[in-house]
């Protein structure tokens, strides 16, 4: 079953991802608190709001209060005022959840790594070409549109992230 074998590598990296966190004390998050603090990681330099939380990963506004209210209270995150406008409230990644987005990436680099020297330049080619081919087909399927799709590559150690373009 694809979606079986699918599923297991998934487990398998996030397995991977969880134990280096472990080794260095810190608590693994869920899979979503994880993409949270991604995000609010590779989006330091901009005013980040819960609707853009929610916007960005196509959840409810109660999920999404849900899951910050308890990344907040893990001591992950901090919800400031801005200026121009005191109800607004910016999400900012604390010290501690910037060590572990750091972690992650780091153990995200070493995974793509890892897969990378398991598979030879045609091996990858096919596995890109048939990846592609499923996520297309699921995307249409579930309404998704294509430019949401993004696709990991590593290069020379540097993680690189492109959108599709179909």
């Amino acid at each position: 079953m694809i979606g079986a074998r699918i599923k297991s590598l998934s487990n398998l990296l996030k397995r991977q991802v969880d134990q280096s966190m472990s080794e260095i004390g810190i608590e693994p998050l869920t899979g979503m608190q994880g993409r949270i603090v991604g995000y609010l990681g590779h989006h330091q330099d901009q005013d980040v709001f819960q609707r853009d939380i929610e916007e960005e990963f196509q959840i409810r506004r109660s999920t999404a209060t849900g899951i910050l209210q308890l990344l907040e209270k893990k001591g992950l995150l901090e919800r400031r005022p801005v200026a121009r406008d005191g109800r607004l409230k910016k999400l900012v990644l604390t010290p501690k959840a910037l060590a572990i987005h750091q972690c992650i990436e780091e153990r995200i680099i070493q995974s793509e790594n890892d897969l990378y020297s398991c598979l030879t330049p045609e091996e990858l080619e096919q596995f890109f070409v048939i990846t592609d081919k499923l996520q297309s087909t699921y995307a249409a399927l579930c309404g998704v549109s294509p430019a949401h799709i993004v696709r990991m590559l590593t290069v020379s150690s540097i993680t690189i992230c492109y959108i599709f373009q179909f």
